[in-house]
């Protein structure tokens, strides 16, 4: 196989290697709207789940704390009447410490309601918009994932069908040269570089000038030294200009 026609086949080659990257980029952009649309719904409901188990834990607590409040009051209404039937004043006083106790007790069980009151509102309205956040994920989901995922089959197709042209290419190039190409495509995302003046066009670095004169001379395959890639060189072509 001669190098020209080694150096159209690896150029074929290349063509659909930068086709099926550029799919693939967009495979990726495609896919990753989706994903992330989905992925900040999830958050939603764990963060949904996660408010309303704390909701169901204060609302308990609060409702005990409610019922000890009720509780203890009765127990001040006790107190008042035995206040009343009091026959001296030791029994006076043990009554009256008797009812500063429940008094505080009942003050702190009161404290303690209003505060939970007051964190169950505030979560209460958290939860009212990360609802509204998931809802806003969801509709924005359902507007845009049909189309996307057309885009992606239709783009699916494409790559599967830039595969099977690529299987026929890589058939065009001697075994040893696509070997050397995979790994300098694998490392540096594309494989080969032309010159036309003496500068690479993939590194866009000056060519040792022993070198870029043999490229001119004859038709033949190097490597770039700085950037790895197979090179080869290619004439200027000068297209005239009619006035």
């Amino acid at each position: 196989m001669s190098i020209p026609d080694q150096i159209r086949a690896l150029e074929t080659l290349a063509s659909i290697d930068a086709t099926l990257r550029t799919l693939d980029e967009q495979l990726a952009s495609e896919k990753t709207t989706v994903a992330s649309l989905k992925g900040s719904i999830a958050e939603c409901q764990e963060r949904l789940q996660s408010n309303r188990a704390t909701l169901t834990s204060i609302e308990k607590t609060r409702s005990e704390l409610t019922t000890d409040a009720r509780v203890m009051t009765q127990q001040l209404e006790h107190s008042r009447e035995k206040l009343g039937r009091a026959r001296n004043e030791r029994e006076t006083n043990a009554v009256t410490r008797e009812l500063e106790e429940l008094r505080k007790l009942v003050r702190d069980r009161e404290d303690e309601v209003s505060k939970l009151t007051a964190q169950s509102e505030g979560i209460r309205m958290e939860l009212e918009r990360i609802e509204q956040e998931a809802a806003q994920y969801q509709t924005e989901l359902a507007s845009i994932e049909g189309d996307v995922n057309a885009k992606v089959g239709r783009l699916e197709q494409g790559r599967l069908e830039k595969s099977q042209e690529r299987d026929i290419a890589v058939k065009a190039v001697p075994a040893q040269l696509y070997r050397r190409y995979e790994t300098i495509r694998s490392k540096r995302g594309t494989g080969i570089a032309q010159t036309t003046d003496g500068t690479c066009r993939a590194c866009h670095m000056a060519l040792p000038p022993q070198l870029f004169h043999r490229l001119r001379r004859e038709p033949m395959i190097e490597q770039c030294q700085s950037c790895n890639r197979i090179i080869y060189y290619v004439a200027v072509t000068v297209t005239a200009i009619t006035q």
